[in-house]
């Protein structure tokens, strides 16, 4: 593929990415067709599903493309202060369109279409779970974490409240909460003297 063909393939790409995402705006990813976009694109149906077998998988794109704020932890010397950087920053991008309307409708097709949830699971929690299991080893290692918590069930304690309030209460994910959610976790991982 020659650079210009590869060039108009990827603006191509964005351009029906950025359809989907201006259709699921409007009208919900309840409503949103390969037909809508494709004719909003100026493109035909078959090149949408060239690129994607469902609409759900070209949502998937299309909401992940948005994510722009590092969620990466940095590693100050400060666990909770790492944390604290890294919820809020996602606390931020989850409690504000357009990401987090977005994002809940993404979670909502991932429980009706496998192949959804399993590149959701794999392009994007995977990957933050990963980094956050990073940071917990990093303080255990570093004796700010007891020696014996189970990481994994504080990955779950830390996000859990997070996806909570997201998608069942719909209270605001507040930077107030994530300390409260923090304070609250801490108190069982310090190490015991």
């Amino acid at each position: 593929m020659t650079d210009q063909r590869a060039a108009r393939a990827a603006d191509r790409t964005e351009t029906i990415m950025r359809t989907a995402l201006d259709l699921a705006r409007e009208t919900g990813y309840a409503k949103l067709s390969i037909e809508a976009v494709a004719a909003r694109a100026g493109v035909g149906k078959h090149t949408v599903y060239r690129r994607w077998p469902s609409r759900g998988l070209l949502f998937l794109d299309a909401v992940l493309s948005l994510n722009t704020a590092s969620l990466e932890h940095p590693d100050t010397g400060d666990v909770v202060a790492d944390l604290r950087a890294v919820m809020t920053r996602a606390a931020d991008l989850l409690g504000r369109p357009p990401w987090g309307p977005l994002y809940r409708e993404l979670i909502g097709e991932a429980q009706h279409d496998p192949q959804v949830a399993d590149a959701l699971d794999r392009r994007f929690v995977q990957p933050q779970t990963a980094d956050t299991l990073a940071r917990l080893e990093t303080a255990r290692d570093q004796g700010q974490i007891a020696p014996d918590f189970d990481l994994d069930l504080a990955m779950e304690i830390l996000s859990g409240p997070l996806y909570y309030r997201l998608l069942i209460t719909g209270e605001p994910l507040t930077h107030a909460y994530i300390d409260r959610v923090l304070r609250a976790v801490f108190t069982g991982m310090n190490p015991r003297t």
